[in-house]
C-alpha cells in the first residue's frame, strides 16, 4: 500500500532536523506526537512543539518519561495551559516551553506570558521559541532573576 502524499509546507526551524510524521487523516492534517503516541490535528504551532520536544529527546537527551504537554493551570481565576512543561529526576519542574507559530513574534508580551504561567509551576528554566528564535532563560540565585542564556538548558 502506497503512503498517502500529504501537502503541507511550514517554514524552516532554526533547529537540527527531526523525522516528524505527518499524515492525512480522516481528511485533515495531522502530526505525530511522540511522547502521546497518537496524531494532533497540524497547526503551525503544534509543528514548532514537535520540533523542540524532538530536539529536546534526541539533541539534549531529556527522558521523555519526565515531559508533560499542554495541561491546564489556574492563574487567579483564569484557566491557562502551558506548551511543555520538563520535570526534574526528583519531579520537579525543571523546563517550561512555551512554543508559538513561526509567523508569531516573540515580544515582551510573549515573556510575561510564560513568566505568569511559571509563578504557579516554579520552574528554574524558561524558553519560548516559534521554532526560528528560542529565548531561553535560568534563574539566577545570586541576582535574584532570570537571566538569558545562549541554548535550551542541559538535562542534568
Amino acid at each position: 500500500m502506497m503512503e498517502p502524499q500529504v501537502n503541507y509546507s511550514m517554514p524552516r526551524l532554526n533547529l537540527p532536523p527531526v523525522e516528524v510524521q505527518v499524515d492525512e487523516i480522516d481528511g485533515k492534517i495531522s502530526i505525530f506526537d511522540s511522547l502521546r503516541k497518537k496524531y494532533l490535528v497540524f497547526t503551525p504551532e503544534e509543528w514548532v512543539r514537535q520540533h523542540i520536544i524532538l530536539y529536546l529527546v534526541e539533541h539534549k537527551k531529556y527522558p521523555r518519561s519526565l515531559f508533560a504537554l499542554e495541561k491546564g493551570l489556574k492563574y487567579n481565576t483564569l484557566q491557562k495551559r502551558f506548551d511543555v512543561l520538563v520535570m526534574d529526576r526528583d519531579g520537579k519542574p525543571f523546563l517550561l516551553v512555551e512554543c508559538k507559530a513561526p509567523d508569531i513574534k516573540l515580544t515582551q508580551k510573549t515573556v510575561e506570558q510564560v513568566s505568569v504561567y511559571n509563578k504557579i509551576i516554579g520552574a528554574p528554566n524558561l524558553s519560548i521559541s516559534n521554532g526560528i528564535q528560542h529565548i531561553c532563560l535560568a534563574w539566577d540565585d545570586n541576582l535574584g532573576q532570570f537571566k538569558q542564556l545562549r541554548h535550551f538548558p542541559d538535562f542534568t
